[in-house]
């Protein structure tokens, strides 16, 4: 049976974050700890965000790692707790974001964050106790201002996911103005994740119309505006239309994700250091190809859809419109080039057939699978 569901009130606009703290008041929050990372502040953009806050109580977190970790969901949590705070605000990327999801659930359950991630059965432990959270995103890829999931690498280097509509932020502040100053390369990187969120849910063979609809929709905008995007950071239009693709991205993505997202989230945990949405660049040829084989894919015509709403000549050129848009935006040329070794790969593969992203797939992949698909990627 399918489960659709949408969704949170979101504010997009241009200007929107002046808009925090009122979106406190109609949340209830009355103190909030404000999540974020040492990089949205040195660009200044917490200072907009705390300006917006008027006379609002608050306290900050600003040493969100670039992948999340339970570690730091733990420090967040004790200034929580210390500074009797009632909801949270994340400002930045998906890091920022589903650090304060780690947060919304450590801060009021018991027990290790562990025991909440989705593969260990921890979903339906997380309930409406969580505590409330209005995201406000600097960059346009996860989409988690919209998603019920959170993904943190847990103290014995799994990188998990961590989903229940109890996690989904109760207010979304989407300010394309905030993404202005984002650096070429991230702007390339995170739109990319956004484009790989869009296709690869398209793919999934679960029954979701309006998803299917958000993520044609999404892939059309993000393709259309990410060079634009990347090439000049001023432009308003394509920033707007990048952060467009990145929430309907995530909008779509409760229909579920795939082999690029088990590998990354895999690959992500082996090597902390490799940003997520740059490795779902690198995977999406390579999956591309694999799930051209799929009944669900054929039957359905999705390569040949994607390709319309991309521009593409045919679903036969999918793989290679990809890598080339990667080369045009300066991204990696594959994950050799990124310090992956072949030595890596058994590792990558076990966490690969753990994620919960692995059984979504339209086509489900085996160890060997997997290798190709690495193989193809290098």
């Amino acid at each position: 049976m399918a489960l659709i569901y949408y969704l949170t009130q979101i504010q997009f606009d241009n200007g929107a974050i002046q808009l925090l703290h009122a979106e406190c008041q109609r949340t209830g929050i009355t103190r909030p700890l404000v999540v974020t990372d040492a990089g949205v502040r040195a660009a200044g953009v917490l200072d907009q965000a705390l300006a917006a806050l008027g006379d609002l109580p608050h306290a900050v977190f600003d040493q969100t790692p670039s992948n999340p970790t339970e570690a730091a969901v733990r420090a967040a949590v004790e200034i929580y707790k210390a500074q009797r705070c009632d909801g949270l605000i994340a400002v930045g990327g998906g890091s920022a974001i589903d650090c304060a999801k780690g947060v919304a659930i450590a801060a009021t359950h018991e027990g290790p964050l562990t025991r909440y991630a989705t593969i260990e059965g921890g979903s339906g432990l997380i309930t409406d106790k969580a505590a409330p959270l209005i995201a406000v995103p600097t960059t346009s890829g996860t989409g988690s201002e919209v998603a019920r999931g959170a993904i943190i690498i847990v103290d014995d280097h799994r990188k998990l996911g961590f989903h229940s509509w109890h996690l989904l932020p109760k207010a979304a502040i989407c300010d394309p103005e905030l993404t202005l100053g984002l650096p070429p390369r991230l702007t390339a990187a995170t739109g990319m994740d956004a484009i790989a969120h869009c296709m690869e849910t398209f793919m999934s063979a679960a029954f979701n119309p309006p998803a299917d609809g958000i993520a044609l929709d999404g892939l059309e905008r993000g393709w259309g505006w990410i060079e634009k995007a990347t090439r000049d950071g001023s432009d308003r239009e394509a920033r707007l239309n990048l952060m467009s693709a990145s929430m309907q991205g995530a909008m779509a993505f409760q229909k579920g994700l795939g082999c690029v997202h088990s590998l990354s989230h895999s690959l992500g945990g082996v090597d902390p250091r490799l940003h997520h949405g740059t490795l779902n660049a690198m995977f999406l040829p390579a999956v591309i190809r694999f799930n051209a084989g799929a009944e669900s894919v054929r039957k359905d015509r999705r390569l040949e859809r994607m390709a319309r709403a991309m521009g593409v000549a045919s679903a036969e050129a999918l793989p290679d419109a990809v890598r080339e848009m990667n080369a045009r935006l300066g991204l990696p040329t594959g994950l050799a080039q990124m310090g992956v070794e072949r030595s890596m790969f058994a590792r990558i593969i076990d966490g690969a057939m753990a994620d919960h992203c692995h059984k979504t797939n339209p086509r489900l992949a085996t160890r060997d699978d997997y290798e190709a698909m690495l193989e193809a990627s290098l």
